[in-house]
């Protein structure tokens, strides 16, 4: 890979918006301390039981299902036709945006679990399966660069086209 075509800051947007979704996660963490009282429901256990474990079965199905997604993306940021307003960190950016949102989903479940009366350790759980998720789907630099190669390779083919 062509290490040059990368400039250190580039992905600077893609990591603040990890910073986003890890904000979000810690920000969970408070309401439910903060206002455990004032929030939770207390659903019957039975109730709790159900949703837990349907929660729990699409967390599992989620993370491959994400990993599928981001595959998926990756290839089609290196393989769509170049337009004129489209660049690798856009096109990264939205890889990144999709994945990381999905994987943010996780940690809104532990939320829902404590809002419906769960305890702690259900909203810990979550959280902490969504911030592996967000360190799994991390911006990478080695990603990145496949996708501005591509680009480039892309684009001396049409140069030497015409």
């Amino acid at each position: 890979m062509n290490e040059a075509l990368y400039k250190p800051n580039q992905l600077w947007l893609h990591r603040l918006y990890v910073g986003f979704m890890i904000l979000m996660l810690i920000s969970y963490q408070l309401i439910c301390h903060l206002f455990a009282e004032d929030i939770q429901i207390n659903l019957s256990e039975e109730t709790r039981t159900l949703i837990r474990s349907i929660f729990y079965a699409v967390t599992i199905i989620l993370f491959p299902l994400v990993n599928l997604v981001r595959h998926i993306l990756l290839r089609l940021n290196q393989t769509m036709p170049i337009e004129e307003h489209s660049s690798a960190m856009s096109r990264y950016l939205l890889t990144t945006v999709v994945t990381l949102s999905l994987i943010e989903a996780v940690g809104l479940m532990g939320l829902i679990m404590f809002v419906l009366g769960d305890a702690y350790h259900t909203l810990y759980i979550f959280s902490c399966l969504a911030i592996l998720g967000l360190f799994l789907h991390r911006p990478r630099k080695t990603e990145f660069l496949s996708i501005v190669n591509s680009m480039s390779d892309a684009n001396s083919q049409e140069d030497k086209e015409r």
